[in-house]
């Protein structure tokens, strides 16, 4: 990013080339669809063409363009003033997976459907953090920095939101 901050832009696309699953994965499990989620991701990118000169080096890439990333997820929510979440996100994690039995894989995408459907009744902050921490695998200390907090904050905000996520996903499941 130093080099695209040098206008040494020819680097943007070896920068796409690593992040833009990884943006991919994060803004389509905020919102749950994948054509917007593919266009906020060409959003973040050009955010970071646009803000270059706002990234000093000081701290990780990763924490910069996360931050960017949930700024352009507030806008998109902001303009069209609610959250969208869909239950069909199991096609992201099977993707690049051997094909198991119909009646293993039936099992297994009704349980992430209910997954995300739990995780889909969560606050916005506390799903956040969760697919911050889970789903992107940043550590506490990288999200303290995204979210601009202490890690201990962030600890206390992973470990309501897992057991709010476990009451939302055990009160579903009874029910069915």
């Amino acid at each position: 990013m130093l080099s695209v901050k040098a206008d040494n832009l020819d680097k943007m696309g070896l920068l796409f080339e690593r992040y833009h699953r990884v943006l991919f994965a994060f803004l389509y499990h905020s919102t749950g669809q994948a054509a917007i989620s593919e266009d906020l991701v060409q959003t973040v990118f050009y955010r970071m063409l646009k803000y270059r000169h706002t990234f000093t080096g000081d701290g990780e890439f990763r924490t910069w363009m996360y931050h960017l990333a949930r700024n352009v997820l507030n806008d998109y929510f902001k303009k069209n003033q609610r959250v969208i979440y869909q239950e069909d996100i199991t096609s992201i994690s099977e993707r690049n997976q051997a094909e198991p039995s119909a009646d293993f894989q039936l099992e297994k995408k009704q349980e992430s459907e209910a997954l995300h459907q739990a995780l889909a009744k969560l606050s916005p902050e506390y799903r956040e953090v969760l697919i911050l921490s889970r789903f992107q695998e940043l550590s506490y200390q990288e999200i303290a920095d995204v979210l601009k907090t202490s890690e201990g904050n962030i600890k206390v905000k992973v470990h309501r939101a897992m057991k709010e996520l476990k009451n939302i996903y055990l009160k579903s499941s009874s029910t069915l």
